[in-house]
């Protein structure tokens, strides 16, 4: 696996009737396939997140989503970033990523994390629990899910989970991959290091070389060299980097806010997202995400296009400005 670029689409608001919703989404697989992007991700989520929208905003299943996109694909890889492991039983997401896996002809990723968007727990009644509860949970999970990926068969009876000679039948291969997504540095990371392929890192890009000291420690920790990173980004891309910047601001305000009379600390409060948004003509982000992320050690990027990569031919814009920069 190697997910130098990638597209995630975590906005289904399109402004259209539902019928047209997923052959919106279709359209922007296909385009980030055909402009040089490694995989496609959606969210793991069933309310639309807080800084994206309000909670009834509409918003796929994953892995529905994800089959749906595998037909009308045929190269780019396909994953959830990431799976909210607390609302998903191990065994039977084991199942289903290798269903997925499948279906797409061996293109599945297994995005996972810990979960943490509390209403939708509380709302369609999934335990949440504490931090830890979380991540011993996650912890767990992987214990049975990755064997199974492999062709094992394991048993475990641990605090949070069950299985007895856990089967997986059928597999098209045994070395599906695994991605770890978040910003801890302790727990998430560590994580990464003994089970995952790829870690998908979420922070400021200040925080970068912090970041990569702390996954360098975790690797040591676990016996490892190296894994695969990428950074996620939010991306405003236009021809005119100026209509770009006006898209961003008027979304701003669409959401009550008056960017222009904050100051960067005051931003960065406001929404965290602000700080991983890159805005401008295609050169002009593709200059940022260079000396921003990928200078600072990053092996790639999962980029997403919130306002405006519904729109034909942005997707393919991002996509020939970026992957230069990680081909």
């Amino acid at each position: 696996m190697s997910i130098r670029l990638g597209y995630q689409i975590p906005n289904f608001n399109y402004g259209t009737p539902v019928a047209e919703l997923f052959p919106t989404v279709i359209a922007q697989a296909r385009e980030a396939e055909s402009a040089g992007f490694d995989a496609v991700f959606v969210m793991d989520h069933f309310y639309q997140l807080p800084g994206i929208g309000t909670p009834d905003e509409p918003m796929l299943e994953a892995y529905s989503a994800l089959s749906g996109i595998a037909t009308a694909t045929e190269r780019i890889q396909l994953s959830a970033l990431v799976t909210g492991n607390t609302y998903r039983n191990p065994a039977m997401l084991a199942k289903t990523v290798t269903t997925l896996d499948v279906v797409s002809g061996g293109r599945a990723v297994l995005g996972i994390g810990a979960g943490w968007f509390e209403l939708e727990h509380n709302q369609l009644g999934y335990e949440f629990g504490t931090f830890t509860d979380r991540f011993e949970k996650l912890d767990e999970a992987l214990q049975i899910i990755d064997p199974m990926l492999r062709g094992q068969r394991p048993t475990l009876s641990g605090k949070w989970y069950r299985t007895e000679n856990a089967m997986n039948e059928p597999r098209i291969r045994d070395d599906l991959p695994i991605l770890i997504g978040g910003s801890g540095e302790k727990k998430t990371f560590a994580l990464a290091a003994r089970y995952a392929e790829h870690l998908n890192i979420i922070c400021g890009p200040d925080e970068i070389p912090r970041k990569r000291a702390a996954l360098d420690q975790r690797l040591a920790e676990a016996g490892r060299e190296r894994i695969e990173t990428s950074y996620l980004a939010s991306v405003i891309v236009d021809e005119d980097g100026d209509r770009a910047r006006r898209i961003q601001l008027d979304g701003l305000r669409a959401r009550g806010v008056d960017v222009d009379k904050l100051t960067a600390d005051e931003r960065a409060k406001l929404d965290p997202r602000l700080t991983r948004t890159f805005v401008g003509s295609p050169e002009e982000v593709a200059q940022q995400l260079q000396e921003r992320v990928l200078d600072q050690g990053i092996d790639g990027l999962i980029i997403n296009m919130i306002a405006n990569g519904h729109e034909p031919g942005i997707v393919e814009l991002a996509g020939k400005a970026l992957a230069p920069l990680v081909g």
